[in-house]
């Protein structure tokens, strides 16, 4: 388009029942639309600058962005007389949003779960985003089972406002919502690190060990204290081991076999897996139970406090240095910098209060079934019992997750049939 004093935007918007051969016919009638300058001369009146497009149950919503010298008569003609596009209804506008592109400079992804997500909470968040002076540009499906995933893209806020007002709304309705900046580092993530207790497996480790001490109402008491942020780890971990003094050893592979994964970890991993994820675990539990995990699951990293033996008996006592809350970080770091990735490009989970240096210091902690303090001091919750619903805050989708484990299913079939003779 050469002459630049008559180029101005218009938005072209095409809606109906979808079908074969819409997008072509309506791009062949665009490009047909052409001026004549001076001497003559025709020139292609129409640049294509956006498109987005969806359809739902068959119901196509297309919208071109396109810069123009021409006259909108010129466009709409083009479009209304093709017998290709009959039967859907086309609208041709001037620039409807001339702010638009200043807007979406301030974008963010909004994940929101729900198990039922109802039309209440859903209006409660959006709600909360207009009132911001937000807008939501699209919002496409990422699961509907076990767990209703939406994503919306949302643009024209900062990110403490939307993530305070989000948070807020989300406790109200008893839904989970991420919120992410927009970028290539939402799906640059390359380590995960998770809490073992209560979030890779069910249930607490010591709880198993001082029920069979006889021992498991006091324990309890202490873990929930310490888990709620109201005692020193360390100190509430050597008052429990404390009570443990005497078990024989083999009482750890008693707890180690009666281990239950949370549902959906195998998923969780085996995807990340095969995203190229490096994956570790850091517990305030035990070594002689993280370990063999740690190697069943392939995982790339795991530290743990080591119960001390003696004589074939637990002694009441840990040895070397307790992982607490500060050596949680510390593992984070050290396991990112010996792999080389950036902490931005880092993923903690957790659910307890010595979770929480990690959880603020990853690129995106996420809190898992935890208590409020947790809540609280995380970039985001995940408040239901599947652990695989944190791939959905990492914009991966359930068609996705299907997809890649047909796939896996598939190779691993090959791989098994008997050679040709």
């Amino acid at each position: 388009m050469d002459d630049q004093s008559r180029v101005r935007r218009a938005l072209v918007t095409v809606s109906g029942l979808d079908r074969p051969g819409v997008s072509s016919a309506l791009f062949e009638r665009l490009a047909g639309v052409t001026t004549s300058h001076d001497g003559g001369s025709v020139h292609h009146a129409v640049d294509v600058h956006d498109v987005e497009q969806v359809v739902i149950r068959g119901q196509l919503v297309l919208g071109v962005e396109v810069r123009i010298c021409c006259e909108l008569g010129d466009i709409e003609r083009a479009l209304t007389t093709d017998a290709d596009l009959g039967g859907l209804q086309i609208t041709v506008e001037a620039d409807p949003d001339p702010a638009y592109s200043t807007r979406r400079q301030k974008k963010h992804y909004v994940v929101v779960l729900g198990a039922p997500l109802k039309p209440a909470a859903m209006a409660a968040i959006t709600t909360a985003i207009a009132d911001l002076g937000a807008n939501i540009d699209s919002i496409k499906r990422l699961s509907d089972y076990p767990v209703t995933a939406l994503e919306l893209v949302v643009s024209g806020a900062s990110s403490a406002p939307l993530r305070a007002a989000l948070g807020t709304t989300a406790m109200r309705e008893n839904v989970d919502v991420a919120v992410e900046k927009s970028g290539i580092e939402r799906r640059a993530k390359r380590l995960i690190v998770m809490d073992v207790d209560s979030t890779l497996v069910q249930g607490e480790v010591i709880d198993s060990l001082a029920a069979r001490a006889g021992k498991l109402g006091e324990v309890a008491a202490i873990t929930e204290r310490a888990m709620r942020g109201e005692l020193d780890f360390a100190q509430s971990l050597t008052e429990r081991v404390a009570m443990l003094e005497g078990l024989p050893v083999s009482v750890l592979d008693d707890v180690r076999r009666e281990l239950k994964l949370t549902p959906g970890a195998r998923t969780l991993i085996r995807t990340l897996k095969r995203m190229g994820f490096k994956i570790g675990v850091v517990s305030g539990g035990f070594s002689q139970i993280i370990e063999p995990l740690v190697a069943e699951l392939g995982l790339d990293y795991g530290l743990a406090n080591t119960l001390e033996v003696r004589d074939g008996v637990l002694t009441g006592q840990v040895t070397g240095r307790i992982v607490d809350r500060a050596e949680k970080l510390t593992a984070l770091r050290e396991f990112a910098a010996a792999y080389d990735i950036p902490m931005s490009q880092t993923v903690a989970v957790g659910d307890g209060a010595n979770d929480l240096d990690m959880l603020s210091a990853a690129g995106l902690g996420i809190a898992f079934n935890a208590k409020p303090v947790v809540r609280e001091g995380s970039h985001t919750a995940l408040n239901h019992p599947y652990l695989d619903a944190l791939l959905f805050f990492l914009g991966i989708s359930r068609d996705e997750v299907a997809a890649d484990e047909a796939r896996e299913d598939a190779e691993d079939a090959a791989g098994d049939a008997p050679s040709p003779d």
